[in-house]
């Protein structure tokens, strides 16, 4: 994995020994931004350490620390099915960046280390995005994705609901 010296950050694979910093980024990100998230802090806050520890496994799911290695401020995961049918595309979740470690290029660093890893892995990348998240969007866009349609009321956040665009980038075609 590419850690270049001169960004403030460093990035890695999680493991099942990051479970513990993963939970509560996690759990910070349903808390403080329920419409990015299909999950709520409610659903995952029961799940025990164990839980987090096999999401971690199963999937690709990667970090940026801060300069300590110690510190998690940023995530991105990929969720590859097992089903035949649909194994050459990826589903992108869990993006989130503390928001003091915004502005230091974390999130396009954990999406171009993403991107290069699942190459390995699919042939596209899928994610979903709530549409009045600009900042996000733009993020994909540079990133190259592309927005191929939008699910209205795609979650629902007490009486509101949140319209998600469908984004993606297509990796190959072999």
């Amino acid at each position: 994995m590419e850690n270049r010296s001169d960004r403030p950050f460093i990035i890695r694979r999680l493991t099942a020994a990051d479970a513990e910093a993963f939970r509560a980024l996690r759990l910070e990100a349903l808390e403080g931004h329920p419409e990015a998230f299909g999950s709520t802090a409610a659903e995952e806050q029961g799940h025990a350490l164990t839980w987090y520890a096999g999401r971690l496994a199963g999937n690709l799911v990667i970090g940026a620390f801060r300069p300590d290695g110690v510190t998690l401020c940023g995530t991105v995961a990929l969720f590859v099915s097992d089903r035949e049918k649909s194994r050459h595309r990826g589903l992108v979740w869990g993006v989130y960046v503390r928001p003091q470690a915004r502005g230091l290029g974390m999130a396009g660093a954990l999406l171009r280390q993403l991107v290069a890893e699942a190459g390995d892995q699919v042939e596209e990348l899928r994610l979903t995005v709530s549409a009045d998240n600009h900042p996000a969007v733009a993020l994909y866009r540079r990133a190259g994705f592309t927005e191929y349609g939008l699910e209205p009321n795609a979650l629902k956040i007490g009486d509101r609901y949140v319209d998600e665009r469908l984004m993606r980038l297509v990796l190959s075609r072999d």
